[in-house]
């Protein structure tokens, strides 16, 4: 007799027992299609099947059709492994622990405003290498309609690029030619929602019913069963998560803009649809993928969709289709939530990377305060993950500043939350006496003032107004506190990540109002075009921004002398002084302890004694006792072994 769904998931022998009856069962079907990949896919599928099937019964067991979708997902699999190139089968055999390496560096941009098309990006990749840069995110790049792109998260095809770029096969030539010069390609997997001009959005507004279900199609009964327990997420620009289809007169789920329907993934067919993108992507040369929105991907009535158990299954399911077909890929979660549900997706099963937008806000945060009790009292709590993962941290991204911090934390050291973000956006937007920031406003709500921020770092660091007034001292602060921030994303543990211009210090572009289809989101001020003029700056020491540079590449050169930097555990310390932020490294006996004053007054601290350290940035000596450091100074210390 065959085995329940119920004994399949409680007996793990069971479940082995299956796996290896489905095996048999396909094995005559998958061999031709995987072609010579069969043995290696047959190695992992051996490994890897029980899982995959465990989390696809969790999933979709209640459909009497979950075993035929099942098989058409595995042949999905064997295609893939077919098509996969020889050099990404020889990555699928390393491990995959680069990302915890003190020598790895990332960055972010959009191909168009870094280097105009893919072929201007090839000729980029020397600057790159000269910069440290060996994983590069390219921000979105696949087909999506204007003006309704969402800024590229609004996929109409995830098989073709947007042609002022260049083609699909373009951007394979460009990623393998990364990977040959040792940088890994990272692109975004928009897998919540396509654009409603996506092929299968066409097929279900002319009423195809295979394609309906690849959506949520509501009468106005079923949706008022989702709709009062769902938040809206960009609410001056629209209100409630659904869009009414003329065709139809039904009900489409539209968590983000009316033209971005979710996707169903209570349907297997479109797990297994997008899982085969997934991999097609991956195929191109894709060695992370961005999971876009994650935290939305799972709806059930009478709950906010966000963050639910089975979106973490069905990350989990994902993963395990990357480990059968593309074991070299690598998922970084995006998920802007409730700090306890970030590390919720952070698992070797479910992403290995995940941004750290606790960290970017409230750097930005001690920043403005001079006072790191926010950022110490969070990160002792959060900051440790599965050793096996890393973080991405980051001090500015291509989008806004939202202030994520817990509020439960803020409460307990007597920070009233909503006051203080109010606060924080008043100081970043240059509204509030004595700022040194000029960012603006975005999504800012007129009635209550709320608001998030945007901005380039070297304006929000106080570059551009120090420029502005011609005060020297402002220049030589604002300097510093662009390598403080640096230094923290360089020290603190995980895969540190800049966005491409922040390293130069470019400035705010304010060029976006004059343009219609930019002017009404403020975001575009820090998406600004970097030229040919400016990379040369670089090198040129009598400028801004090759101070800026060369400061950044200072850090650089010790962080990869410094191993602790990369696998090293990180603890989150009590230094005893407000204004100091203060971190231990370890590996293997080794230790560092970092220092960082965010205050442009001089601060005190008693070092532990046990010895003298040396600072691994300036090499100066520190005995045991008291040291001082001076305004927004950085000290990356490592005790002097004893002769």
């Amino acid at each position: 007799m065959q085995a329940t769904t119920a004994q399949l998931l409680s007996q793990p022998g069971l479940l082995q027992l299956e796996c290896q009856r489905l095996l048999k069962r396909f094995s005559q079907t998958l061999k031709p299609l995987a072609k010579q990949q069969w043995p290696a896919l047959q190695s992992r599928l051996n490994a890897q099947l029980p899982v995959l099937l465990r989390l696809y019964l969790q999933l979709y067991a209640e459909r009497y059709d979950c075993y035929f979708h099942l098989e058409q997902l595995l042949k999905s699999l064997a295609k893939s492994s077919a098509s996969r190139p020889d050099y990404l089968c020889q990555l699928d055999e390393q491990p995959q622990d680069w990302h915890q390496h003190s020598d790895q560096l990332g960055a972010a941009c959009y191909v168009d405003l870094f280097a105009g098309d893919f072929e201007g990006l090839k000729q980029r990749i020397p600057y790159l290498k000269q910069t440290g840069i060996n994983y590069l995110h390219l921000m979105p790049l696949f087909k999506a309609p204007e003006p309704n792109s969402d800024g590229g998260y609004a996929v109409s095809d995830y098989r073709t690029t947007m042609p002022a770029l260049g083609s699909m096969q373009q951007l394979a030539e460009l990623m393998a030619e990364l990977h040959r010069e040792g940088i890994r390609p990272v692109l975004d997997f928009v897998f919540n929602h396509t654009s409603d001009e996506h092929s299968w959005a066409l097929k279900a507004k002319k009423g195809d019913p295979e394609y309906r279900d690849f959506y949520f199609f509501l009468t106005e009964a079923e949706r008022d069963r989702y709709a009062p327990h769902l938040r809206e997420i960009f609410p001056e620009i629209r209100r409630g998560c659904f869009t009414q289809d003329p065709a139809s007169a039904l009900w489409v789920w539209t968590t983000f803009n009316s033209f971005q329907w979710d996707l169903n993934y209570a349907n297997p067919a479109v797990f297994n649809a997008m899982a085969a993108e997934m991999l097609f992507l991956a195929n191109q040369g894709a060695a992370v993928l961005r999971l876009d929105a994650l935290a939305f991907v799972w709806k059930e009535a009478g709950t906010n969709c966000e963050n639910l158990p089975k979106a973490h299954l069905l990350i989990q399911a994902f993963n395990a289709v990357a480990r059968i077909a593309a074991p070299a890929l690598q998922f970084k979660s995006e998920a802007i939530v409730h700090p306890d549900e970030v590390v919720k997706y952070i698992a070797p099963t479910e992403c290995q990377l995940s941004y750290n937008p606790l960290l970017m806000a409230l750097l930005w945060n001690s920043l403005a305060t001079r006072k790191t009790r926010l950022l110490t009292e969070s990160l002792k709590r959060r900051f440790a993950i599965d050793p096996h993962c890393s973080w991405v941290n980051y001090i500015r991204c291509h989008d806004d500043i939202g202030w994520t911090f817990d509020d439960n934390v803020a409460w307990q050291l007597g920070i009233h939350p909503d006051h203080h973000r109010h606060f924080l956006n008043q100081f970043y937007t240059g509204q509030f006496a004595g700022s040194f920031a000029t960012g603006v406003p975005f999504q800012q709500n007129p009635v209550t003032g709320d608001c998030r921020v945007a901005g380039m770092l070297a304006s929000l660091a106080g570059v551009e107004q120090a420029q502005l007034q011609h005060n020297t001292q402002h220049l030589a602060h604002a300097l510093a506190r662009i390598y403080l921030l640096n230094s923290v994303i360089l020290s603190i543990g995980g895969l540190p990540l800049l966005y491409m211009g922040d390293e130069l210090g470019l400035l705010n572009d304010y060029s976006f109002v004059n343009d219609p289809a930019k002017k009404d989101d403020s975001r575009w001020v820090n998406r600004v075009k970097v030229t040919a003029a400016q990379l040369a700056k670089a090198k040129d020491p009598a400028s801004l921004s090759g101070q800026i540079y060369q400061q950044l590449q200072q850090l650089l050169v010790a962080r990869r002398r410094l191993a602790v930097l990369g696998q090293g555990s990180t603890r989150i310390l009590d230094c005893g002084n407000p204004h100091l932020f203060c971190y231990q490294r370890e590996l293997a006996g080794d230790r560092l302890l970092a220092l960082v004053n965010f205050s442009e007054q001089p601060q005190q601290l008693t070092l532990p004694a046990t010895g003298a350290f040396t600072d691994e940035l300036s090499g100066q000596h520190y005995p045991a006792g008291t040291a001082r450091l001076q305004p927004y100074q950085v000290l990356w210390l490592t005790p002097v072994t004893p002769e």
